[in-house]
């Protein structure tokens, strides 16, 4: 067989599509419902996965839900019932605004303050960016 020939059957081998698997995955919120609060057990853990201080991931959520809440040891307590799906939404959009690169999409960076301006600093590409200091 010739070169093209293998390389044709080669190339009508390979699977359609990849399986992409992403080394950066957030971990779903684990937690249940007590009363009349939301307990969150797992949000020390996510905190760690997206690399940011748990107090600035909890002053974004809590604003974002505008409900009352704390952090202790155990995990978060929100004061009112709130349903898992939205607090992934609101961590997802979260991680997309303060940890993901705008520039090359990867979740290595820092947040850096710098007199009154917040700026999302890329370790992997060099990229900084400001962000809104909304919390």
């Amino acid at each position: 067989m010739e070169y093209k020939q293998l390389l044709e059957k080669g190339m009508k081998n390979l699977p359609e599509r990849s399986v992409e698997t992403s080394r950066f995955e957030v971990p779903n919120v684990r937690g249940h419902i007590q009363g009349n609060r939301t307990i969150i057990s797992n949000f020390y853990q996510i905190a760690d996965v997206i690399r940011r201080e748990p107090e600035h991931l909890l002053k974004y959520v809590l604003k974002e839900l505008a409900t009352p809440g704390e952090l202790k040891k155990t995990g978060f307590i929100i004061g009112t019932k709130v349903p898992a799906s939205r607090l992934n939404e609101k961590i997802m959009q979260y991680v997309k605004e303060f940890v993901i690169c705008p520039e090359c999409k990867k979740p290595d960076t820092k947040l850096i303050k710098e007199d009154k301006f917040m700026f999302i600093k890329c370790s992997a590409c060099g990229a900084r960016h400001s962000v809104k200091v909304r919390i």
